[in-house]
This record gives C-alpha cells, structure tokens and sequence, in this order.
C-alpha cells in the first residue's frame, strides 16, 4: 500500500488535482500509514468496527472548504459532504464521497437517495461513489436488477451526469462520478485493488 501512496502523491503533483476521493481504504490501527499529502488538506471518515469500506477526500490546500452535515439523522453508508468555496464568480460546490455495500439493504439504499435528492435541489453537486452496480449499462441507460434500476431513477431526478467513461473494475462501472454539469470540470479515474482515484480538477474560467 505504501506504492499506492506515492503514486498518488506522484499524480497530485504532476496533474494538479484540487479533489481526489478515495474509496474502500483499509485505514486501521494495524497500519503505520503517512496518509497525509504537502499541499493537500484530507478529510476521512473510517467504518467502525469493520476493515474496508473507509472513504477519504483530498482538497487542495489553497482552496476554503470544510466538512458539513446536511442535518439528516440517517447516514447507512460510508460517507462524507465537503463544501468547496467557488472561486471568483463561480458557485460554492458540496462534494460527497461515498460507498455503498455491495448487499446494502433497500431501505439503506432508500435513505441515501433521499440525501442526494435533497442536496441537489440547493447547491451544486459532485459525487464521487463506489456503488457496486455492475450490472448497469450506461451506454443505453438500463440495469437488469431492481435495485440498480432504482438508482437510475434517483440519478434522473437529481439531473445529475455520469462522466467516467472507461470501466474501472474487472470491466465493470463501479466507481462513478456523479455532477450536475461537466462545464467547469475536468475529471479522470482510475483503480486499484483497494484504491480509486476518482479525481475532479476545476478548471477556473
């Protein structure tokens, strides 16, 4: 793991990412990790009691955030909201990173569509997600089980966008980036066996 670390710090530094969010880390006492990064400030949030499923955002330094809550009691996944402050004439951005069980219960699933319909109606909106839905075919929009079908309708009546394009595990979609618009933002992805990159680089205009 400690290879993954410098890559990322590597990529960071040549690319210029202002977000990169990570998903199913390891992070536990078990390991001596520097999961620290110059120039970046983290934000992480750890399952408890259980190995994997931890979820994590670096921000660029440079820009003003911080970690909000959006006042709701119910929070089934792993998963953090992070606002980033617009730049000059730009909007404020929340960004929420998040994973989903891969067996996670429908009234899980229930409550995490709920939050994401309820942010997107008031700011604008970044979502960098494992959901482990790899039976969806996004070329058509269709899925063959009822739950991931389920989450098509949510992404549809949040007017949210899917932008990675390329599959990112074992030739399925199951890190996805989720945005209200792709006109301010560049993005690119990749994945590890415990490591997704799914980084988002705003492009000041």
């Amino acid at each position: 793991m400690g290879n993954k670390q410098e890559e990322l710090e590597t990529c960071a530094c040549l690319q210029g990412y202002d977000l990169i969010g990570i998903m199913k880390r390891w992070w536990d006492g078990s390991y001596d990790w520097s999961v620290g990064m110059e120039g970046h400030r983290l934000f992480r949030k750890d399952r408890q009691g259980r190995r994997g499923g931890s979820v994590a955002l670096y921000v660029n330094g440079q820009l003003e955030c911080m970690e909000i809550c959006l006042g709701m009691i119910e929070e089934p996944t792993e998963s953090l909201w992070v606002r980033i402050k617009g730049r000059a004439r730009t909007v404020d951005i929340t960004v929420r990173v998040c994973y989903r069980l891969p067996d996670q219960e429908d009234l899980a699933d229930e409550a995490l569509y709920r939050q994401t319909g309820a942010s997107s109606h008031s700011q604008a909106l970044v979502l960098m997600w494992e959901f482990n839905h790899p039976n969806i075919c996004w070329r058509d929009n269709t899925a063959g089980h009822k739950q991931s079908r389920t989450f098509l309708e949510c992404v549809d009546d949040s007017f949210l966008l899917q932008v990675i394009e390329e599959p990112t595990r074992r030739g399925a979609m199951l890190d996805l980036v989720l945005t209200e618009s792709q006109n301010d933002m560049g993005f690119e992805g990749t994945s590890g066996d415990h490591l997704v990159q799914p980084p988002c680089q705003s492009r000041s205009t």
